[in-house]
């Protein structure tokens, strides 16, 4: 289920099977062009996985709104930010939480975090829509999947 008023509405009558959030980590940055075009390629290809992932388990997964932070900003209170996140969704039941990104620079606060980072090594450009873009993203999503279903065993 997406962070949408048609999706909330099924997971307020389904709150009881549904016990997965899935938080993308997003950079901003627009001080720097190469950083801003890699930044927001970034963003469009992870939005399009994670969609997918949210596909494949709708159900038992919600897709929380993507979290946006400033690149260069001070990364501890970033990751209380999140952390405030993360306990909003404990709260409401939401036992497992992943976080998403192609940023590396999380993994250096994953043990602040009370979820679980999945950190995808990011492809640096490309033309999302492209046939070649096809199998990596499904790849992706398949990987994602399998690695969230581990954690309901």
């Amino acid at each position: 289920m997406k962070w949408r008023k048609s999706d909330i509405e099924k997971y307020v009558q389904a709150k009881e099977y549904i016990d997965t959030a899935l938080i993308p980590l997003l950079p901003f940055n627009l001080a720097n062009d190469e950083e801003a075009k890699k930044s927001s390629f970034h963003s469009e290809l992870l939005t399009i996985i994670v969609s997918e992932i949210e596909k494949e388990i709708t159900g038992r997964i919600l897709l929380l709104p993507n979290f946006y932070y400033v690149k260069d900003s001070d990364r501890n209170a970033e990751t209380q930010r999140l952390q405030s996140w993360t306990s909003e969704a404990g709260r409401q039941g939401l036992e497992n939480i992943f976080y998403i990104t192609f940023d590396s620079a999380w993994k250096k606060s994953e043990k602040q975090l009370d979820g679980n980072l999945i950190w995808l090594p990011a492809i640096q450009s490309g033309d999302i829509q492209s046939k070649e873009m096809e199998p990596v993203i499904r790849d992706q999503k398949s990987q994602m999947v399998e690695l969230i279903r581990s954690y309901w065993q």
